[in-house]
């Protein structure tokens, strides 16, 4: 596999920033992947960014707004991913957008996959593994046969009135379950 052509600081330095600090470091990421990316489409416009994304999600390329929102409290959890995958997947989504076909392409397609692969020389991932219970707390506990989901309350009482959700790895219905610490009430 290649070698990253974004460079990261290291964990060490990462974890000693405060939040003005990790912001700067975020935006000159961001600087340096668009560096990559107009080596091979000169025109992309610079995308604003914002730090504003809630949730689970952990970043989103925005092309309403033109630019890229982040999750802060999972980009203070998980510095050093954060700058080396996260930033490099939706600058690489703000690009796929301004190509020609680009905003008639699949977000995770072909494209995009190729230039995760090609441009920044990482191995195209939808989802991050990040634990979300800090960003999206959400207290109702519910198990499928392979691992524990966490429901938002509105999820839960949709849940409750007969909505039926299912695992995307087992494909397992999820059913709910009582656990010390955990909300379990209709």
């Amino acid at each position: 596999m290649k070698i990253s052509a974004l460079s990261t600081p290291s964990r060490d330095s990462l974890a000693a920033l405060d939040d003005t600090a990790l912001q700067a470091c975020l935006r000159a990421q961001v600087d340096a992947a668009m560096r990559v990316c107009r080596d091979v489409y000169p025109e992309l416009p610079e995308p604003r960014v914002w730090f504003d994304l809630r949730g689970k999600s952990a970043g989103q390329a925005h092309f309403g707004r033109g630019g890229l929102r982040f999750n802060l409290t999972l980009y203070r959890d998980n510095r050093y991913t954060f700058l080396a995958e996260i930033v490099p997947h939706e600058v690489a989504h703000w690009l796929v957008h301004h190509l020609d076909e680009g905003p008639y392409v699949r977000p995770h397609g072909h494209e995009w996959q190729t230039v995760m692969r090609d441009l920044f020389g990482l191995q195209p991932r939808t989802t991050h593994n990040f634990d979300v219970s800090a960003a999206s707390p959400a207290p109702y506990r519910y198990r499928c046969g392979c691992r524990d989901h966490f429901f938002t309350a509105r999820r839960h009482a949709l849940a409750r009135r007969g909505n039926r959700y299912y695992c995307r790895q087992c494909s397992q219905e999820l059913t709910h379950e009582a656990s010390r610490g955990v909300q379990t009430g209709a």
